[in-house]
Order: C-alpha cells, then structure tokens, then sequence
C-alpha cells in the first residue's frame, strides 16, 4: 500500500544542501564536524488557541526543566534552553550520531494581550506546555440585546402623489 504525502520543497533543499555537505566532507577526508561542537538549532512548536488562552507545546526530551528559560517580553514569548552533549572517550567512536544537542531559541509573537503573571508552565514526559491566558480586554463578550414592549411596531406613513 503507497502512501501519499505532501511535498515540502524547502525540506527538499535541506536534505540536498545536507548531501552535498556530506560528500564534500567524505570526499576530502574531513571529519563530520556538522555533528561535532554545540550547534544552534530551532525548536520546534504547537500553538493552539481558545477563547480564553494560548497553549504552547514544545518537545524537549533530556532538557532538565530547571535548565529551560522562558520570558515574555512585549508580548514576544522565548523559550531557550540546551541539550548537552554524551561524554565520549578517547577509544570510543561514533558509528551512528543523529541526536541533536547545542543551544535552542524561539521566540513567538502573541497576536493579542495577555496575563504574563498567569502564565503556567508544565513538564511531563520531556513535553512542555505553556498556558499562556488572554488579556481580559480581549476576550469576546456577549451581548444581550434587551427587547421593550411587544417587540413589533408599525410605522404610519402617508403617501401622496404629485
């Protein structure tokens, strides 16, 4: 059974532009240095909205929660933290190394007001989740139209011809 999926070019220049890195690095006998040294890499988030809040999920598996920053400035929300790096020995060597460690950033700009003092921040199972609630001033409202009287009314008019 084949299964269909949507095409991401932007992923088709990476997964070529990571290719090429890698035969040039094979081809000159250069150490793969791209998995070497911290990196800097994005993370990534789920962002839901209600009538009453954001709630912003990020997976960050082996991050100690205590080692996560997360600030809301100008209604411009951060979350930084870092994946340290597997002590290695000497007489050890790589075969496969796809986990990503180094630094991370991502801000995220609230499109509306909110309660930085309310703001709950939960950890389980290297998941976090931001609850982030709206500025009261605006939620939306209801509103009541109120009925007088009846509810029907005519109106009289007169009509005349020239």
């Amino acid at each position: 059974m084949n299964t269909l999926m949507r095409w991401n070019p932007f992923q088709e220049m990476m997964n070529w532009r990571s290719e090429v890195d890698r035969l040039f690095e094979e081809s000159f006998g250069l150490p793969q240095t791209r998995w070497q040294g911290a990196t800097n890499w994005g993370l990534a988030l789920d962002v839901r909205e209600n009538q009453d809040a954001f709630i912003v999920t990020a997976a960050v598996p082996g991050v100690n929660p205590d080692d996560l920053d997360i600030t809301l400035t100008d209604n411009v929300l951060t979350i930084k933290g870092e994946v340290k790096a597997d002590e290695v020995s000497e007489n050890e060597q790589y075969h496969l190394h796809e986990r990503r460690y180094g630094s991370f950033s991502r801000s995220l700009s609230l499109p509306v007001p909110v309660v930085a003092e309310e703001i709950e921040a939960s950890y389980e199972n290297g998941i976090l989740t931001l609850t982030i609630p709206k500025a009261e001033e605006v939620k939306p409202k209801r509103i009541a139209v109120k009925a007088h009287g009846n509810g029907s009314r005519a109106i009289e008019g007169q009509f005349s011809q020239s």
